[in-house]
């Protein structure tokens, strides 16, 4: 016996469609971190900023859904929300702190392999070879866009952006797997994530971290940018999203951040990009939008599979 629902697969192609570029929005936004951790927030607080990001929202998100988790979904919430949120942001904000742009956005494309891999093991899927050489392709196509000569690594920020792909990765594979309870909606699903997020947070952020010394203006927007809209919004769509899309095929979109990121970037310095910057950004793209797609072979097979397998 089970208190959750299984997934539900979209029936029509128009109606995937849509979803699709639904979620797509997401990963979009998430882009926008790397611009707005470097310009508006303090410097050196990664675990208050990850706090700030999670916990006003999903208070917020609470209170609009009036729902709080049951029996085994304590447990499940503080698990998801610790891999998708609670360890994925301040790994995320010290990669981005430790490490070239182009570098920690390189780390993160890889995470849709990392979720292909984990579905053979937590979802009993089948290993979808085109799935994963279209993620290689995405990782080389975000390399060529994000990657200059004079990137450089450091082993912390190495460490920690690979760590970061491999939490929200996993985290992603497990929503899959436990789905959502019955009556519950996706703001509150995020609600119980965001809010577990921040309570694993807030005692190493207010003791590792602290309150940074000045909160102008800039970080006040900043801290509202990727609470309100970086996680209280994105994170609706993305659960709702991964509810109804194939696994795989979703994390593919998270090939947009580093690229919006990237394109953020390029036009906030005033730059433009070449030749081989663009190639990549087109293998990109073509690698989100065919993983999306199974080869026709395969589609018949899927389809005499239970639905959200």
């Amino acid at each position: 016996m089970t208190t959750t629902i299984p997934p539900h697969a979209v029936a029509s192609p128009q109606a995937r469609a849509g979803w699709t570029a639904l979620t797509a929005l997401a990963p979009m936004v998430w882009g926008t971190t790397y611009i707005v951790t470097t310009h508006l927030l303090p410097e050196g607080h990664p675990l208050f900023a990850a706090l700030m990001r999670s916990l006003p929202a999903g208070l917020i998100a609470l209170a609009i859904s009036r729902t709080l988790p049951r029996g085994r979904w304590w447990i499940r919430s503080l698990v998801l929300g610790t891999l998708n949120m609670g360890a994925f942001f301040p790994l995320l904000f010290v990669a981005a702190q430790h490490l070239p742009g182009g570098v920690a956005a390189t780390l993160g494309a890889a995470q849709p392999l990392v979720v292909a891999f984990l579905a053979v093991a937590i979802l009993r899927e089948r290993l979808s070879a085109w799935r994963v050489w279209w993620g290689v392709a995405g990782v080389a196509g975000v390399a060529l866009v994000v990657l200059g000569p004079g990137a450089g690594v450091d082993l912390v920020g190495l460490v920690a952006g690979l760590a970061g792909a491999a939490s929200m990765g996993l985290g992603v594979v497990l929503t899959k797997k436990w789905g959502r309870p019955e009556g519950v909606s996706a703001i509150g699903f995020a609600g119980w994530q965001l809010s577990s997020a921040g309570v694993v947070l807030l005692v190493p952020a207010l003791i590792i971290d602290g309150v940074p010394p000045i909160i102008d203006g800039k970080a006040l927007a900043g801290y509202a940018w990727l609470g309100l809209v970086g996680a209280l919004t994105t994170y609706t769509i993305w659960f709702a999203g991964i509810r109804k899309l194939p696994v795989t095929a979703t994390a593919l979109l998270g090939l947009l951040s580093p690229l919006t990121a990237a394109t953020l970037g390029a036009a906030i310095a005033g730059e433009t990009l070449s030749a081989v910057q663009l190639a990549g950004f087109a293998l990109a793209l073509t690698a989100m939008l065919a993983g999306q797609v199974a080869p026709r072979a395969r589609r018949g097979a899927d389809a005499r599979r239970p639905p959200g397998r």
